[in-house]
């Protein structure tokens, strides 16, 4: 029997609110048992810094230009994480699953940028730590995402899902994960999932999201405009692409439009992509974005296949990926692949991460 070990996935979003903490018991192959889930919301000072400073970032020059403001708020960030640990049951802990906020991505600069300092953290907590997972791969020619399909395998397997079926994460990025008959997995990011709306709220209300699609229920949805915007999508590039950073992504074509009328475009704008792309009949869906009833009511609409909640199956929608992250921490710990060429385009499966080991 495989030892099993227990870790503390801490997780934040490209949403940037706040932090999911999950520690679970695993053996890193075969099985996981949830032992806690917790979510902590940033205070205004970080959630505003994240934000302001992913908009001063274009490409990875700027990452140099910004170092100082950059180290500043990776302290703040590193310092919250270890109040997290600290104030959680922690004693069997054998490793925290740290994977940072991301602030920047973009592959084909082999760039990946998450702010969390993995050597503050272990100093602070007494704990080691495993961080810094995507790096390895981006050096050998992968993405560095989506990284959590191998949680979603297991997942899917031990919850005896029939197969084939789609994992669909919906959070600022939407990505998915198939697994088909005999346990094969095909993953991808494949576009906007909550980060066009999000933004298009933040800078037009006093709101940080659109709750349940309230907003974008109320709104008109302009087919000329639409249209034309996946028509740009469609028509370069980066709708092929197997990851992406919210940069990719613009609300140029919705300005000037009402608060509702932007978010409605939006909406539909997110759900068509989305539907393109979602391959089986049946789909389980995770992430912050399955709270958007219009959302995926949208989505419902434009496919053939049924659309669960993963919540169905007694799995927690929103800790999904801090429990795939202290997962991937057992698995790289162990020195076992966490990125695939059917997941992040590399040329062989690769472990990763950094490990900082308690002395």
């Amino acid at each position: 029997m495989n030892k099993e070990y227990t870790a503390l996935g801490l997780m934040s979003g490209t949403s940037g609110d706040g932090v999911d903490a999950s520690i679970i018991k695993s053996d890193g192959e075969n099985k996981y048992k949830v032992v806690l889930d917790k979510y902590f919301k940033y205070d205004k000072d970080i959630y505003e810094n994240i934000h302001r400073l992913k908009e001063s970032i274009d490409n990875y020059k700027d990452l140099k230009k910004l170092s100082e403001k950059i180290g500043e708020l990776e302290k703040k960030i590193t310092l919250f994480h270890a109040k997290i640990v600290n104030d959680l049951p922690k004693d069997n802990v054998d490793f925290l699953g740290f994977h940072g906020q991301t602030i920047f991505h973009n592959a084909k600069e082999g760039v990946s940028k998450q702010l969390g300092d993995g050597k503050l953290l272990s100093q602070l907590t007494k704990k080691s730590v495993v961080y810094n997972f995507r790096e390895n791969d981006l050096k050998n020619g992968g993405q560095g995402a989506p990284l959590v399909p191998i949680f979603h395998k297991l997942l899917v397997k031990q919850n005896k899902i029939d197969l084939p079926v789609t994992v669909l994460n919906i959070g600022g990025i939407a990505n998915i994960t198939s697994v088909h008959k005999e346990n094969k997995i095909f993953s991808s990011d494949i576009g906007p999932g909550n980060c066009l709306i999000d933004k298009w709220i933040r800078l037009n209300s006093d709101k940080n999201y659109d709750e349940e699609g309230a907003l974008a229920k109320l709104g008109k949805i302009n087919k000329v405009i639409l249209d034309q915007a996946l028509e740009n999508f469609y028509g370069n590039n980066i709708s092929k692409n197997k990851s992406y950073d919210i940069k990719d992504f613009n609300l140029s074509f919705v300005r000037g439009l009402s608060l509702v009328d932007g978010a409605a475009i939006l909406t539909e704008f997110t759900a068509e992509i989305i539907s393109k792309n979602s391959l089986d009949k049946k789909i389980y869906v995770c992430g912050g974005g399955r709270k958007n009833k219009f959302l995926l009511e949208s989505i419902r609409k434009k496919i053939n296949g049924k659309i669960e909640l993963i919540d169905d199956l007694g799995v927690d929608g929103d800790f999904v990926e801090s429990q795939a992250f202290a997962y991937i921490a057992i698995r790289c710990y162990l020195k076992l692949p966490i990125s695939f060429p059917e997941t992040t385009g590399g040329k062989k499966p690769l472990s990763g991460g950094t490990v900082i080991k308690i002395k």
